[in-house]
């Protein structure tokens, strides 16, 4: 069983502090039963809330990428230096106009699989 995150405990440990006194306040049970039953509720709903806070991918994919990254960087370690010209006539970029740098762009995130 993977351990929780920082994120899972913290959103975990909130929920149940922040439930038991709205649910001990708002039921204002002075029973031991009843103070169970609340207690009991909220380390439920605190287990639920921490199980279900999106956990980061998997770091395989992290270590396969770094060791493929050393591997090309020790066969690149041989350095070529190659000339390179200019033409003195090289097109300059033309500005963008104000009207048309300050335009909000539409954010484009990818959707969940």
């Amino acid at each position: 069983m993977p351990r929780p995150t920082v994120a899972q405990l913290t959103y975990g440990s909130c929920t149940v502090i922040f439930s038991t006194l709205a649910m001990l306040l708002l039921s204002q049970t002075s029973s031991g039963p009843g103070i169970a039953v609340i207690v009991v509720a909220a380390v439920a709903l605190g287990v639920l809330v921490a199980m279900t806070v999106p956990t980061p991918k998997s770091s395989r994919t992290v270590v396969a990428r770094s060791a493929a990254s050393a591997a090309a960087s020790r066969a690149q370690s041989v350095s070529v230096t190659v000339p390179v010209t200019v033409p003195a006539h090289a097109p300059v970029p033309a500005p963008v106009p104000a009207a048309v740098a300050s335009a909000p762009e539409p954010v484009r995130e990818p959707t969940a699989p």
